[in-house]
C-alpha cells in the first residue's frame, strides 16, 4: 500500500554501480501501480478520465486490461478516458499504470514512479475540456480590465445539446465582480469553443511585490440544471519586453534575478509536496530572487501554483534535449513523435499562471551546431504563438556563436545564452534588434560550511568539499560577481538565471565530471549537486547572502567563516564580509580591524582563465580582510548614509553540550500531506553553533506521525534519507515529519545523541 505521489527510486540504496550523475540511485526498471475501486450504479451516464500529473517514465495506462495508451516523456500531464471500459455497481474496476524508465536516459536524477497527483475526473457529457479555458487580460488600465475568457465545451451525447456558458469573475475574497454569459448549440460528438469579454473594474494588479489572484468561475447549463462548473486561477498584469529597458512588469522595469531549479524536492525526492516546494521558493524569495527556470522539463503544476502566489515570473520551459541525444536513453528518441504534442500541452495547462512571462523551448540543444536545427527551433515557436500568442518564445543556447550561425537564436522571440557573460555587449552590438536574456549564470560550486585555506581556486578537494568562500566554478562557468558586473554594465538584457537555487540530487560537479557514464572511485560517494545556493537540506550557503547582498535593499550584512579554528591561532584567515550597506567595519574581540567602503576596496579574487587571461577577477561585490585567528567573537557592522544599518557575529563555539531543534511550523493538517521541517542544531552550552560538528543525531517520535526524510546538505555520503538517524554536517541536519491521515493529536519528537542534552518538539496534527 501506497501514497501518491510517490518516487521508488529515493528509497534506496545508493550504490557506485549505478549512475553517479543521476544521484547514485537505481532509476531504472519496470514498476506496477495498482488501484481498485467500484463506482455505483447510479452513475452510469456520467463520463469519467484520468488525469495524472507526470510520470517517470514511460508510462502505459489500462483499465480493467484494456490499453489505454502511452505517454513517455516522464514531466508531461495527460488524461485518459475511462468511460468505455468502466463497470457500474458490485463488480471491482482495476487501473494499472505501468512505468518503464530507461537507464541512461538523464543528466539529473529524475526519480521513478507515479511521482506527481493523479485524478479521478467526474463530469456529465456536457462539460469543459482539459485545460480547456483560456484566460487572457489584452486591454489594462488603471480604470478597467478587459478580461477574454475562451473556453473549449465537449458534448459527448449523440444529439444537439443546447447550453448557456456562464462566465465570472471572482476576486480574491470571493466576491463576483464581472458576469457574462454566451448561449450555444453543440452539435452531436462536437467540441466548440465559446468567447466572453468581461470589464473588471479598477483592477488590483498581479505583480511580484503584491500577487494579487483573481479567478474565474465558469458554469455550463442546460435550462436550469448545472452541468459542468471549473474554477481557473489568473492575474491582471501586463508584461513586455525591450531592448533598452528590458523586462517590465505593469509598466515598471524589473530586473530578472532567477534562479534554476530541477524538479527534485531533496531527501524527499521527485515525490510533489506542497509544503517543500513552497519551502523551497520562499527561501529564493527572501534571497531577493523574483523569477525561476523551470529547468528543464514542464514542472509540477503545484510549482506554478506557488509562484502565482508568492509573486515569482517564471520562465516555463519545456526540453531539455530535441532530436539529437545527450543521453544514449533520452527523450530524443521520442521527440518526432511526442515532442510537438508535449509542447502545446504543457502551454495549455500553463497559460492561465500570470507568473509565466517566458516560454522555452529547449535548454542547449545539440542542433546549435546543425546548420538544419534552425527549423525545429522555428516550428516550436511556431507551436507556442498559436497556442498562446500572449508570450515570447526563447531557448538557452550555451554555443552561442554556433546558435546564431546556424540560425537558431533568430527564431526563437528572446535568444536566452547560457554563460555568456562576457559576450552580452558583443551579442547585442551585433544583433541590435535582439533581446536577450542570461538564461543560465555562474555555475559556482561550494559546500556549506566547509572553508579551505589559502584563498585559491582548484579543480577538486579529497575531502569530495569544495570551499564557500565562492570562488570555485567548472570550466564553462564562473563566479556570481561576474555576472553582477555584467547585468550592470548591460542594462537592456533582462537578467539571468542562476544555475541553481537549490543543490540537487545528481550531476555532482566537479566530481565525475571526465565523461558520462565515467565511475571514479576516488570520488564516490559524491552524489548530489554544489552548484545550489541552498544545500540539498533547505540550509542556506555564504552564497546566498552574496545574491541577497545584490538582489535586495532591506539591510543586511553577512561574514564568512566561522570563528572556531583550534590550532591556527595566529594564521591569517580570509575574513569576507556581504553586505548592501555602503561600508562596513570588522570587529575582533571588540577591536576595529578596520572599515572598508563597499565599491572603493575592489577585491581580486582567484578565479578560471574564462574569466580572464591572469586567472583573477576583481570585484565590487565583497570586501575581505585578512584576520589573524584568535578564538572569541567576530563582528561585522554595516552602515549606511554614515549610520550602522546591520549587524551580524560569530563566536568561536565551545565543545557541542545540547542540541536545539526548530520547526518551520508546529501545527499541521491531519491530511497525509503536510510536512514539519525541523531544523537540528548542534550547540555549546552558551547557544552557538558548533560548526564542525558530526555527532550521529537519533530520532523517535510518538503519536500520529511519521519520518518523511533526514538529510544534513552533505553532498557527499551515501546515508539514506529515509532513516530515523542523521550525522550533523557542519553542526545542522534536517529531519522532515509527516502526519498520518485523518488522525489528530500531539506528534512528540525527540531528538538524541551520545554525550548532548536532547531536544523535544511537540507538534499539533488537526
Amino acid at each position: 500500500m501506497l501514497d501518491l505521489p510517490h518516487d521508488w527510486a529515493i528509497e534506496g540504496p545508493f550504490d557506485r554501480r549505478f549512475d553517479p550523475h543521476t544521484g547514485g540511485l537505481d532509476v531504472a526498471g519496470t514498476g506496477w501501480y495498482r488501484r481498485h475501486f467500484r463506482v455505483a450504479s447510479s452513475e452510469r451516464g456520467r463520463q469519467y478520465a484520468i488525469e495524472l500529473d507526470g510520470t517517470m517514465a514511460n508510462a502505459r495506462v489500462f483499465l480493467n486490461g484494456h490499453d489505454l495508451g502511452s505517454r513517455p516523456y516522464g514531466y508531461i500531464g495527460y488524461a485518459f478516458d475511462l468511460t468505455p471500459y468502466l463497470v457500474f455497481g458490485e463488480t471491482e474496476n482495476v487501473i494499472a499504470v505501468r512505468l518503464a524508465p530507461d537507464p541512461d536516459a538523464s543528466r539529473w536524477y529524475p526519480g521513478a514512479g507515479i511521482y506527481r497527483h493523479v485524478w479521478l475526473e467526474s463530469t456529465t457529457d456536457v462539460h469543459v475540456a482539459m485545460w480547456g479555458t483560456f484566460v487572457t487580460t489584452p486591454d489594462v488600465t488603471d480604470e478597467r480590465a478587459r478580461v477574454e475568457v475562451r473556453t473549449e465545451l465537449l458534448n459527448r451525447r449523440p444529439e444537439t445539446a443546447r447550453v448557456t456558458l456562464q462566465a465570472t469573475v471572482l476576486d480574491a475574497d470571493g466576491r463576483a465582480v464581472a458576469q457574462a454569459e454566451s448561449d450555444r448549440a453543440m452539435g452531436a460528438q462536437s467540441n466548440d469553443k465559446v468567447n466572453v469579454r468581461l470589464d473588471v473594474p479598477r483592477p488590483h494588479r498581479w505583480d511580484v511585490d503584491d500577487p494579487y489572484l483573481y479567478s474565474v468561475l465558469t458554469v455550463v447549463r442546460e435550462g436550469q440544471r448545472v452541468l459542468d462548473r471549473s474554477t481557473t486561477a489568473f492575474g491582471v498584469r501586463t508584461i513586455a519586453f525591450d531592448r533598452s529597458q528590458g523586462f517590465a512588469l505593469n509598466g515598471r522595469p524589473r530586473k530578472l534575478h532567477g534562479v534554476c531549479m530541477h524538479h527534485d524536492l531533496g531527501a524527499l525526492g521527485t515525490a510533489v509536496n506542497r509544503n517543500a516546494i513552497e519551502r523551497q521558493l520562499r527561501l529564493m524569495k527572501e534571497m531577493g530572487a523574483n523569477a525561476l527556470r523551470t529547468s528543464h522539463n514542464p514542472p509540477a503544476p503545484e510549482v506554478l501554483d506557488a509562484c502565482d502566489r508568492l509573486g515569482l515570473v517564471v520562465m516555463d520551459e519545456a526540453f531539455d534535449m530535441w532530436k539529437t541525444p545527450k543521453r544514449p536513453n533520452g527523450s530524443s528518441q521520442y521527440f518526432d513523435q511526442w515532442g510537438e504534442t508535449d509542447l502545446r500541452d504543457m502551454i495549455r495547462r500553463d497559460r492561465n499562471h500570470p507568473s509565466v512571462i517566458l516560454y522555452s523551448i529547449g535548454n542547449e540543444v545539440p542542433e546549435q551546431g546543425d546548420p538544419q536545427g534552425w527549423k525545429i527551433a522555428a516550428r516550436l515557436t511556431q507551436v507556442c504563438h498559436a497556442e498562446d500568442p500572449t508570450r515570447p518564445v526563447t531557448s538557452a543556447f550555451n554555443q552561442a556563436d554556433d546558435a546564431i550561425r546556424n540560425g537558431l537564436a533568430r527564431e526563437v522571440d528572446i535568444p536566452g545564452f547560457n554563460y555568456q557573460a562576457r559576450a552580452y555587449e558583443r551579442i547585442r552590438r551585433d544583433h541590435p534588434e535582439w533581446i536577450v536574456v542570461g538564461s543560465e549564470t555562474s555555475s559556482a560550486v561550494s559546500s556549506r560550511g566547509v572553508y579551505h585555506f589559502p584563498l585559491r581556486k582548484y579543480d577538486k578537494d579529497p575531502s569530495l568539499q569544495l570551499t564557500s568562500y565562492d570562488v570555485i566554478a567548472p570550466p564553462w562557468a564562473y563566479e556570481p560577481d561576474v555576472e553582477f558586473d555584467a547585468q550592470e554594465s548591460n542594462p537592456g538584457v533582462l537578467g539571468e538565471f542562476v544555475w541553481t537555487g537549490f543543490d540537487y540530487l545528481g550531476e555532482p560537479t566537479p566530481y565525475f565530471i571526465d565523461g558520462w557514464g565515467s565511475k571514479l572511485d576516488a570520488d564516490w560517494p559524491a552524489r548530489s549537486s554544489y552548484f545550489g545556493i541552498v544545500d540539498l537540506a533547505g540550509f542556506p550557503k555564504d552564497r546566498y547572502f552574496l545574491y541577497q547582498s545584490v538582489w535586495t535593499r532591506r539591510p543586511m550584512v553577512h561574514l564568512l567563516p566561522h570563528w572556531t579554528w583550534p590550532g591556527h591561532e595566529g594564521q591569517a584567515i580570509p575574513v569576507m564580509v556581504y553586505t548592501n550597506g555602503e561600508e562596513a567595519e570588522l570587529f575582533v574581540n571588540g577591536r576595529s580591524i578596520g572599515r572598508k567602503r563597499r565599491g572603493s576596496n575592489p577585491v581580486v579574487l582567484p578565479v578560471g582563465a574564462n574569466v580572464s587571461p591572469d586567472g583573477t577577477f576583481s570585484t565590487k561585490y565583497r570586501l575581505l580582510w585578512q584576520v589573524p585567528y584568535e578564538a572569541g567573537a567576530l563582528r561585522a557592522v554595516a552602515f549606511a548614509g554614515g549610520k550602522e544599518v546591520a549587524v551580524t557575529e560569530v563566536r568561536t563555539a565551545g565543545p557541542p553540550a545540547r542540541l536545539r531543534v526548530s520547526a518551520d511550523h508546529t501545527r499541521l493538517r491531519a491530511d497525509g500531506e503536510d510536512l514539519a521541517f525541523l531544523t537540528v542544531r548542534v550547540e555549546d552550552r552558551d547557544g552557538n553553533l558548533c560548526p564542525l560538528a558530526d555527532d550521529l543525531v537519533r530520532f523517535e517520535i510518538e503519536g500520529p506521525g511519521r519520518v518523511a526524510g533526514v538529510d544534513n546538505g552533505n553532498a557527499a555520503t551515501v546515508e539514506p534519507f529515509q532513516a530515523s538517524e542523521r550525522h550533523a554536517f557542519g553542526g545542522l541536519c534536517l529531519l522532515i515529519v509527516r502526519p498520518n491521515r485523518g488522525e489528530a493529536g500531539r506528534i512528540r519528537v525527540l531528538s538524541r545523541a551520545a554525550g548532548l542534552q536532547e531536544a523535544e518538539t511537540l507538534l499539533v496534527t488537526e
